[in-house]
């Protein structure tokens, strides 16, 4: 079933205007090269248990600006050992121009993928911000799919700052793989498709709860 997302910021001029109830899903801002793609596979840790875990990924950027949810599903299957052509999951998810309508379009391909219909479900976070224990929610969710060796995907929107002091801004909305966690889910990493030159950052658990905020995530 599918379930509206209200979207946090205004949609930018890549978005379509709905009518007759919440507007769902990401139209993303993000563009990334055709032509640049870097595979790469790069787990710093594998200490399930002892505060931090982070997973192999095998990178793609997104082929265009609306990929962004199949590219994000495909880098979470990636994790897996799968490689899933992005453009049979955009006709499975209903991508087109205008995006991947919300996570509930990005669940089932998760489970018809991972072989299991119960191995993720979408968790919405409906308020315009994150409280705490919508915070410590996500933060359980990902250390236990990480630790089942699996990555979480998550639809944002809006502008956040990772651990770096990087700023990322994606106005009109994205999807994003989870692909680790530190300092016992505190710190999360992020597998991001939009630029094969930023593919790669740690943002805290809250900074993401909060650029979730409004839609929802597909989890263990």
């Amino acid at each position: 079933m599918r379930t509206d997302l209200i979207r946090k910021t205004a949609l930018t001029a890549a978005g379509l205007a709905f009518t007759g109830g919440a507007i769902a899903g990401p139209v993303t801002t993000a563009f990334a090269a055709p032509s640049t793609s870097k595979p790469a596979t790069q787990t710093h840790t594998d200490r399930k248990g002892h505060g931090e875990r982070e997973l192999g990924v095998r990178y793609e950027a997104q082929p265009n600006f609306y990929y962004c949810g199949p590219a994000a599903t495909r880098n979470a299957l990636s994790v897996q050992g799968k490689n899933i052509n992005v453009d049979d999951m955009a006709k499975e998810m209903g991508t087109t121009e205008a995006g991947t309508n919300s996570i509930n379009d990005i669940t089932p391909v998760l489970n018809k993928e991972t072989g299991k219909t119960d191995a993720y479900r979408s968790v919405e976070i409906s308020t315009p911000d994150a409280d705490a224990k919508q915070t410590d929610t996500l933060r359980a969710d990902i250390v236990k799919t990480v630790d089942d060796g699996r990555a979480v995907v998550a639809n944002i929107a809006g502008t956040s700052t990772d651990t770096d002091g990087n700023t990322h801004s994606y106005e009109g909305g994205h999807y994003i793989s989870v692909v680790g966690y530190h300092d016992n889910g505190n710190t999360v990493t992020i597998a991001d498709s939009a630029d094969p030159n930023q593919a790669a950052y740690q943002i805290t658990v809250e900074h993401l709860a909060d650029w979730i905020a409004t839609r929802g995530y597909a989890t263990s």
